[in-house]
């Protein structure tokens, strides 16, 4: 009996774990929580942040050791809900989100591709747009995930990624080559991605025509 006993709790730990797991995969919310330790550059205001930092790392260390994600936010920005705000909800501005350290996906990476601009325009950031297939979050349809892309030594590297903040993946070939990679990772499929100058969809044109990735 006792055995019997065992083997019903492991058996039920085990799916427990694996709906955890699940569930991590399908949010764009850290896979870990935040890092107070990390080192990086302090700065006390965004402007002085401009001064100081010169690198990616430098954008990074500090996202690590800062960076919450907003769960609430990122329902209210969902297919589901987002027509429901006049005015539309924004993405937070850089300085802004310097401020309150917290938000979703595309507040990052507007914070990460507009932060490099100002202090390593070299490195050519952009959007990294990626769309999954959709999963549902408390009622709430989710499909696209933003992070940002830029170029060293002729190779390409992505970060300022909620999923992993503090993390910088490269270097690869192309950005093909990280799709591949990163939708293994995330075990979600990965319907289309494009690596765009801004978050914003341009007014008058039509759906953005987005790349397949290949398989290997």
């Amino acid at each position: 009996m006792q055995k019997v006993i065992v083997l019903f709790a492991l058996f039920f730990l085990a799916g427990h774990a694996n709906r955890l797991q699940g569930a991590e995969t399908s949010s764009d919310a850290p896979e870990h929580t935040r890092d107070s330790t990390a080192a990086f550059k302090p700065a006390r205001s965004f402007k002085e942040a401009l001064e100081i930092w010169q690198t990616p790392e430098d954008i990074n260390g500090w996202i690590a050791a800062n960076f919450s994600y907003d769960m609430k936010r990122a329902m209210q920005l969902s297919e589901t809900q987002r027509t429901n705000y006049a005015p539309p909800l924004s993405i937070y501005p850089p300085d802004e989100f310097f401020d309150i350290k917290a938000g979703v996906c595309v507040d990052l990476a507007r914070f990460g591709v507009e932060t490099l601009r100002r202090i390593d325009p070299q490195s050519d950031p952009k959007y990294l747009m990626i769309e999954f297939d959709p999963v549902h979050i408390a009622g709430n349809t989710l499909r696209l995930h933003w992070l940002v892309s830029f170029k060293r030594d002729g190779k390409a590297y992505f970060f300022a990624d909620s999923k992993r903040p503090g993390h910088i993946a490269g270097p690869y070939s192309d950005t093909r080559e990280f799709i591949n990679v990163y939708e293994q990772y995330r075990v979600r499929k990965i319907v289309a991605f494009r690596e765009l100058e801004s978050y914003k969809k341009k007014r008058g044109t039509q759906k953005l025509k987005l790349q397949a990735p290949e398989k290997p």
